[in-house]
């Protein structure tokens, strides 16, 4: 697809909806395997919280587009190269600390993304960021206390916490990776310029890593093409579970 054809508020929005839904999936699969009680609760809140989060992105989306797609349409009637999400979300579960990693690396780079989408020139991006940088402090909270008890903690967890980060930690660089859809969507005012979150989310980062007596990955290049819906074997596999009940039965209902 070229550029020229693209809907760059439509793929913003698909972006930012996409995103939230699969991560929300993968935290689900948790749901009663946790390590503790506790801890099963808490990330069943946060996928349930990133559920409600793709709900209003994906609602927006549908009517940018004008097709009459609305948030159910666009989640289950897709195919995966239509998703726009990061490559780090659709990676495996793994083991507990693997699950961890991965949602502390974009709770950080989320948190600095909603507090730029609160000042967008769209009112309505602007509102649903607002409600989820709420959400989202929480988030960063949370996974930033477990990166730092679990890699602070035995020997064992201190290596296998780092395995984790250095095994994910290439995923990271596209995030920051400008395309045509960023160009617009920056231009406009929409939504921030991809690389102007890249120091903001390494110093936290950072700060959570020295605590956590981390090593930062020395891996220069990354992982790319999320964003434009090239995608990972384990999307599919994701959507074949996410997606099954609307395939197999078209237009089902409670």
């Amino acid at each position: 697809m070229s550029d020229s054809v693209l809907d760059p508020k439509f793929e913003t929005l698909l972006r930012l909806g996409d995103n939230c839904l699969v991560l929300s999936q993968q935290l689900g699969l948790w749901c009663g395997h946790g390590p503790a009680l506790e801890e099963d609760m808490a990330l069943t809140n946060v996928a349930l919280d990133l559920l409600g989060q793709a709900r209003l992105w994906l609602s927006y989306a549908g009517e940018v587009e004008g097709q009459g797609r609305d948030e159910d349409a666009l989640a289950y009637r897709r195919d995966g190269f239509e998703f726009r999400n990061l490559l780090l979300l659709e990676q495996p579960n793994g083991h507990y600390g693997d699950t961890v990693v991965r949602q502390f690396l974009f709770d950080s780079w989320h948190q600095h993304l909603l507090a730029a989408l609160t000042r967008s020139t769209d009112p309505r991006i602007a509102a649903i960021a607002d409600k989820a940088a709420r959400e989202v402090r929480y988030h960063v909270e949370r996974s930033s206390y477990l990166m730092v008890a679990l890699g602070d903690g035995t020997a064992q967890s201190h290596d296998r916490m780092q395995a984790s980060l250095e095994t994910l930690w290439p995923y990271t660089g596209e995030w920051f990776e400008p395309d045509a859809v960023d160009a617009q969507s920056a231009k406009a005012g929409w939504a921030p310029a991809a690389g102007s979150l890249r120091d903001a989310w390494h110093a936290s980062v950072d700060a959570v890593l020295a605590r956590a007596t981390l090593a930062k990955p020395a891996y220069a290049g990354h992982q790319r093409g999320g964003r434009q819906g090239l995608h990972s074997e384990h999307l599919g596999h994701l959507l074949t579970d996410l997606q099954f009940l609307q395939r197999a039965y078209p237009q089902a209902q409670w």
